[in-house]
């Protein structure tokens, strides 16, 4: 098995690294790596519905999917994340082989981890670790979280999402109780060293192991593969479900709710209804918004060139642009 200690921290290139050596790889392969703080939600999730968006934008927090499903989860540099990948694929759901040897580490350091329910490890009844999984022909890709020395009201933050009704086939995250490894040592230790008790763990399981270091034409692959989808709102954003949203705005000029039906990260149908005035039909704002990328440049560009006071008095676009993407 070749063992990946990779330092860099970005995470549209980390998880577009994952994919890179899924499908251009042909050994079993190891990888560590750590992202700057970022939200990864699952392939089959509704981001939107995911996230605290203001949180999200105040604090300049990349949002990216990955290839797994399950949850969505918080990523800082407090969190170690883990991946697997093998050729034989008859294990995929067979979580406990891969999360073994974290357990069996963990139990060196004199922490009892155990493994939970359909993903998740935890100390004292607290999550620590979630884990997903991935098929690709003949080879299955494990990968899970380790919350070191996370900031857990960040994470929170992030992932608290506002009273806003999203309806949709998008799987939802399931919150649960979490914890740090750090808090459960009995002896100190940085998260780089914990990264490297890991590394030489998992080296000495197999005499076969051996390390690897990406090469120069690995990142320059990755690199395409961040341009042309990681990074991009056609996957993290655009590939969500089908779903509808409905939210409700108060503002000095009156109330405002909007509805809307939303297709491949398309606006397909949007209603407004309130105690508003407008000497203009909003009609006319609704018509500019159909097939129209549910995201803020995109709305904000469609409705420019137009005087949102004409269609709501006292309102600006900021108030509009908030009320259709979902945020209170």
């Amino acid at each position: 098995m070749l063992l990946i200690y990779n330092e860099k921290t970005n995470p549209y290139f980390n998880l577009a690294m994952e994919e890179y050596l899924l499908k251009n790889f042909n050994e079993d392969l190891f990888i560590l790596w750590r992202n700057e703080p970022s939200v990864i939600v699952g392939k089959n999730q509704n981001t939107l519905s995911e996230i605290n968006l203001e949180y999200i934008k105040e604090n300049n927090i990349p949002v990216v999917r990955r290839q797994s499903g399950g949850g969505a989860v918080f990523h800082d540099l407090g969190n170690i994340n883990f991946t697997f990948i093998a050729n034989d694929n008859k294990g995929f759901s067979d979580f406990k082989r891969f999360t073994q040897p974290i357990i069996d580490l963990l139990n060196t350091l004199d922490i009892n981890a155990e493994f939970s329910g359909r993903n998740d490890l935890l100390i004292n009844g607290k999550k620590f670790s979630g884990n997903a999984q991935y098929n690709y022909k003949n080879r299955v890709m494990h990968h899970g979280t380790l919350l070191f020395s996370s900031e857990i009201t960040d994470l929170s933050n992030a992932l608290k999402v506002k009273p806003i009704k999203f309806e949709g086939k998008g799987i939802k995250s399931v919150k649960s109780r979490v914890t740090n490894i750090s808090e459960h040592l009995k002896n100190d230790l940085t998260i780089l060293e914990f990264k490297n008790l890991i590394l030489n763990f998992v080296f000495k399981s197999n005499s076969d192991n051996t390390n690897y270091t990406l090469s120069k034409n690995d990142i320059s692959e990755i690199n395409k593969l961040v341009d042309k989808k990681y990074s991009s709102w056609e996957w993290n954003f655009g590939n969500s479900p089908k779903y509808t949203l409905t939210n409700h705005i108060k503002y000095p000029g009156g109330n405002v709710e909007f509805n809307l039906n939303i297709e491949k990260g398309i606006i397909k149908d949007i209603k407004f209804f309130g105690d508003f005035f407008g000497k203009c039909d909003v009609y006319l704002i609704e018509k500019l918004l159909i097939d129209i990328n549910h995201e803020e440049i995109s709305i904000k560009k469609a409705l420019n060139s137009i005087d949102i006071n004409n269609y709501f008095l006292g309102a600006d676009i900021d108030v509009l642009i908030y009320g259709i993407l979902g945020v209170k």
